[in-house]
């Protein structure tokens, strides 16, 4: 083996294992909570950052869904379980995955049907569904607003995240 590869290779040896550290996710849990949301997320240098746009929940076929006829896309945890599908299946059309996600921003609407008050335990039980779990355990950052309306008059549940390409 030439010198400068006995020299070099020992080096570079050392060093994979800070390269292979410095380019993983690091989560960060809330201290004392079992709450599935971690407290911040740190993406290293280099990692390439894919925003989606808001997704609701399945939209109405009804074209007077849109101006504000009365119509049904379900309850809190029902929209929420639907625009999480459609955020799967987003990021899986760009080789992502759920457990990529490190920010969720969600925008949450009270149900009329529940006394005008917000669901917050509806849209907890859909989001457990797909962070949390024993198949897809990392938990993104996230914040949940409460918001009066949005666009389509029937939509309770909106929500965008943001990935990172592992």
């Amino acid at each position: 083996m030439p010198r400068l590869a006995r020299t070099l290779l020992p080096m570079l040896l050392m060093t994979l294992p800070m390269i292979a550290s410095a380019s993983d996710v690091t989560r960060y849990k809330l201290p004392n909570s079992t709450f599935p949301i971690s407290a911040a997320v740190e993406v290293p240098a280099g990692k390439t950052m894919v925003y989606l746009s808001g997704q609701m929940g399945q939209m109405p076929k009804d074209a007077n869904a849109l101006k504000g006829a009365p119509v049904s896309m379900g309850d809190t945890r029902t929209q929420t379980i639907s625009a999480l599908t459609n955020i799967k299946k987003q990021l899986e059309g760009m080789h992502l995955s759920m457990g990529d996600v490190v920010k969720m921003q969600v925008f949450l609407v009270a149900d009329k049907s529940k006394g005008d008050k917000l669901d917050f335990a509806g849209f907890m039980d859909g989001y457990t569904q797909f962070f949390g779990t024993k198949e897809q355990p990392n938990l993104p950052s996230r914040s949940a607003v409460q918001v009066a309306a949005l666009v389509v008059p029937a939509a309770l549940v909106e929500i965008e995240v943001t990935a990172v390409r592992p």
